[in-house]
């Protein structure tokens, strides 16, 4: 159903299944413009706390495409937490279904999708086109999807929780102190 470049893992195959739902008995033809559009890079997202943002490219017109989704539950983060303890955070699609297994899929929920197009639906072709690119980017980041369903935001007295964040892997140049690795002689 799906074309090749999206929902190589299960992590992404969620938001896949947001544009193309298993309950779907008719093909819809704003699908393979929708893939092309966020393959062709004409999606730019940025993920704020829980709402996904995307400008989204679309011959001569913009829109802008909002997604909001809803917080996890402290009984799937605690589940999570506990198939991610005492392992390095690799998120694969074994411990994604273990964890669906244990009875929490860490599939996202949407709470509000609306889009500035004039077509008026949930599942416009910028909608549709925003769902391919989060699948993408997840395939590469599965971190992404627990992120933005506020997992590594849990509140510091949950100590379950608080297990599963790891350091950075990356650290900005410009947030290092040379003091701290050489020593000055005066």
């Amino acid at each position: 159903m799906s074309g090749n470049n999206f929902g190589h893992t299960l992590w992404g195959k969620d938001w896949v299944r947001f544009a193309e739902p298993l309950r779907q008995t008719r093909p819809d033809p704003q699908l393979p413009r929708a893939r092309r559009i966020a393959r062709d890079g004409k999606v730019q997202v940025t993920i704020d706390g829980r709402i996904v943002r995307a400008v989204v490219q679309h011959g001569r017109n913009a829109a802008v495409a909002n997604i909001e989704v809803a917080p996890m539950s402290r009984e799937a983060m605690a589940g999570i937490a506990r198939q991610l303890c005492g392992v390095r955070l690799v998120l694969t699609d074994e411990l994604y279904r273990a964890t669906a297994d244990a009875g929490h899929r860490p599939a996202p929920k949407l709470v509000g999708v609306d889009c500035s197009c004039s077509a008026d639906t949930p599942r416009c072709i910028h909608v549709l086109a925003v769902y391919y690119e989060m699948a993408r980017n997840i395939d590469d980041d599965p971190r992404i999807s627990l992120d933005i369903q506020g997992f590594f935001r849990a509140s510091s007295d949950s100590t379950e929780v608080s297990t599963a964040v790891t350091p950075q892997r990356w650290i900005a140049l410009n947030a290092l102190n040379p003091a701290d690795y050489f020593m000055v002689s005066t």
